[in-house]
């Protein structure tokens, strides 16, 4: 009998009393109420990456979120552990097996919630509905989310449709694989997670977060090559503050993103 393989697991873990020594443990759970990520890929040396520095990493180690890997190499087939095969109908690439995929998700899947709003399970494709700061805020909401990172031309299609995937993309651009990807979505996901910026406010005064770009920002030296902070900023009002900033983001978004302009501008016609 094939023993299930074991996801590999970053950060902190939860602390249980026992008389086996932790040398000789399995990997214990997760730290209790944490958000969890888990990640079925080729590549799970691709991991923690960068979202274990500054303060995903230090968050990471905090236990205010946990990170599972899943080899999906470890439920490929035969000797060789083949995870692929040429598409049907013939074509250019390989295509992931919808039998090896599956075993690989049904190892994410184990003991989380069925629902997909409190646990979302996310095929990184350049087809899929791009992500952006609202979906962020989704995925922080849930208790975690599973992530498929392909690999060569996709995936079989039936297993998509089968685990009721969301297709999620980082932008109108083709990479190599859907790692980057994924850590690009955690990485966003994370910092809205309680705790782990410090500062809740900061949240809500950036990019995005009311659906316009941000305002320049300033700090010291007041002159720096004979460009000066503009007035408004030093003069204490911070009610004109205020105005200046807002009419900043909304120059910015209309001459950078026509497309978030549009959409910023119907959304404030159906309040008004």
């Amino acid at each position: 009998m094939t023993e299930t393989p074991k996801p590999k697991s970053h950060g902190r873990l939860q602390i249980r009393p026992t008389l086996t020594p932790r040398s000789l443990m399995d990997d214990p759970a997760p730290l209790a109420g944490a958000w969890t990520a888990r990640i079925v890929t080729l590549f799970p040396d691709a991991f923690p990456g960068v979202l274990g520095e500054s303060l995903t990493g230090r968050a990471l180690e905090e236990g205010r979120w946990h990170l599972e890997t899943i080899n999906l190499r470890d439920f490929g087939e035969g000797k060789h552990r083949n995870v692929d095969d040429t598409p049907a109908g013939g074509g250019a690439g390989m295509v992931l097996r919808a039998d090896v995929v599956a075993k690989a998700l049904d190892r994410a899947l184990e003991g989380v919630p069925a629902s997909r709003g409190r646990w979302p399970v996310i095929y990184l494709s350049p087809r899929g509905r791009r992500f952006d700061q609202a979906m962020a805020r989704d995925f922080a909401r849930a208790d975690g989310v599973t992530m498929l990172c392909g690999r060569f031309e996709g995936v079989d299609e039936r297993v998509l449709e089968e685990y009721e995937i969301l297709e999620v993309s980082l932008g109108d651009f083709v990479m190599t694989g859907g790692e980057l990807a994924a850590q690009a979505m955690i990485d966003a996901t994370v910092r809205l997670l309680p705790g782990v910026l410090g500062n809740a406010a900061s949240t809500e005064e950036e990019s995005h977060s009311h659906g316009l770009l941000e305002h320049p920002q300033y700090t010291r030296p007041a002159d720096w090559r004979g460009r000066t902070i503009p007035e408004v900023l030093t003069s204490g009002n911070h009610g004109a503050v205020e105005i200046w900033r807002r009419e900043q983001s909304e120059r910015i978004t209309r001459e950078r993103r026509p497309d978030l302009w549009a959409a910023h501008q119907a959304a404030t016609k159906r309040r008004d």
